[in-house]
C-alpha cells in the first residue's frame, strides 16, 4: 500500500499543473509582444502635372502590442530620370514607434515628363521587438498608375489667361474707342449748341 501512494505521488509531481507555462505557450506570448505595423502611401493630388509640385504622403501606424525600432521607408519609384525632389526624402528613418502610435512623413517631388507613370509601393523594415535582430519586412499601399498631363494642356485648361485678356483688349480698343470718340465729339457739339439756343431764348424773354 506504501508503495503504490509513493507511485501515485511521483506521477502528481511529474504531470503538469494548470499554472504551468509550456514551451509553446511561452513561443505564442513572445510571438505576440511584436511590433506590427500598417503603412500607406498615398498621393495628394488631383492633378498630376509636368513641372508643378506633387506631394506623396506616408502614414504609419503601429498596430502591434510592442515598439518598433529603427524604422525604415525607402521608396526607390522616383527616380532622377523621371522626378526632382523638391522637398522631404524618399529614404526616413524613425527611431522607436510606440504600439499604438502612429507617424507621418510628406515628400515633394516634381515630375520631368508627362505621360502615364506607375507609382509602386516602397519598401518598410523594422525591429518588431526589443530582442529582435532580424528585421521585419513589408510594403506600402500602392496608389498605382497614373496619368501626368503636360503643363501645355493643363495651362490650357486651367490658366486664367490674363496675357491673352490683356491682348485681346489692346486688339479691339481701336474699334470701340473711334466710335466713342466720334459719338463723344457730336455730342459735345450738339450740347453746345442746344445751351447757345436756350441762353438766346432767356435773353429774348427778358
Amino acid at each position: 500500500m506504501h508503495k503504490w501512494l509513493c507511485f501515485l505521488g511521483l506521477l502528481a509531481l511529474s504531470a503538469p499543473g494548470t499554472g504551468d507555462v509550456t514551451a509553446e505557450d511561452q513561443f505564442k506570448v513572445e510571438e505576440d509582444n511584436v511590433a506590427r505595423i500598417l503603412v500607406s502611401k498615398l498621393i495628394l493630388n488631383k492633378y498630376l502635372v509636368e513641372g508643378m509640385d506633387v506631394v506623396v504622403r506616408y502614414a504609419l501606424y503601429n498596430v502591434g502590442s510592442a515598439a518598433a525600432l529603427n524604422v525604415q521607408v525607402e521608396d526607390a519609384s522616383f527616380g532622377p530620370l523621371d522626378f526632382t525632389t523638391v522637398a522631404g526624402q524618399s529614404h526616413f528613418v524613425l527611431d522607436r514607434l510606440a504600439p499604438g502610435a502612429n507617424a507621418s512623413h510628406t515628400l515633394v517631388v516634381r515630375p520631368l515628363k508627362y505621360g502615364y507613370f506607375n507609382f509602386t509601393a516602397a519598401q518598410v523594415s523594422y525591429l518588431a521587438s526589443e530582442t529582435a535582430t532580424e528585421p521585419t519586412i513589408g510594403f506600402t499601399s500602392e496608389p498605382g498608375e497614373g496619368g501626368i498631363v503636360s503643363f501645355r494642356d493643363y495651362d490650357k485648361k486651367f490658366s486664367p489667361h490674363l496675357l491673352d485678356w490683356i491682348v485681346f483688349a489692346v486688339m479691339t480698343l481701336p474699334s470701340l474707342g473711334i466710335p466713342f470718340m466720334l459719338w463723344y465729339s457730336s455730342k459735345s457739339k450738339y450740347d453746345t449748341v442746344l445751351r447757345e439756343k436756350r441762353a438766346d431764348a432767356i435773353k429774348k424773354r427778358e
